[in-house]
């Protein structure tokens, strides 16, 4: 059985650059649609953004309007917030090493049949 990764609850103006940008090369078309509800250590429901690493599970703390407002405020993304071509190719270049990320961004390192 595989031990389960340990869980970082996190605003994200707290999170470190880096893992800001692979947040944003998995969520290019932004984050709200994909929030997800859990209960936290006082019983009190939180919503967050889910982001796994080889090493953490990181729960993203944000509301739907937080969501919103942190892709328009962003100038990686577009007026649409859409993550901008260029920024894109940056992230997918910087971050090409990841394996957690290329399988996310569906560019998968492993030979996988094509479906036709």
């Amino acid at each position: 059985m595989e031990k389960s990764k340990p869980r970082i609850i996190k605003d994200y103006e707290k999170l470190d650059k880096q893992i800001q940008e692979q947040i944003k090369l998995t969520y290019p078309e932004g984050f709200s649609q994909y929030l997800i509800t859990f209960l936290n250590q006082n019983g009190k429901y939180v919503s967050a953004l889910p982001f796994e690493t080889d090493e953490y599970y990181y729960l993203v703390r944000m509301t739907q309007d937080e969501a919103d407002m942190i892709v328009s405020a962003d100038e990686d993304y577009d007026d649409e917030g859409i993550l901008k071509n260029e920024v894109k190719e940056i992230f997918e270049d910087k971050y090409a090493d990841l394996d957690y990320l290329s399988e996310k961004t569906g560019e998968s390192t492993k030979d996988e049949p094509e479906d036709n």
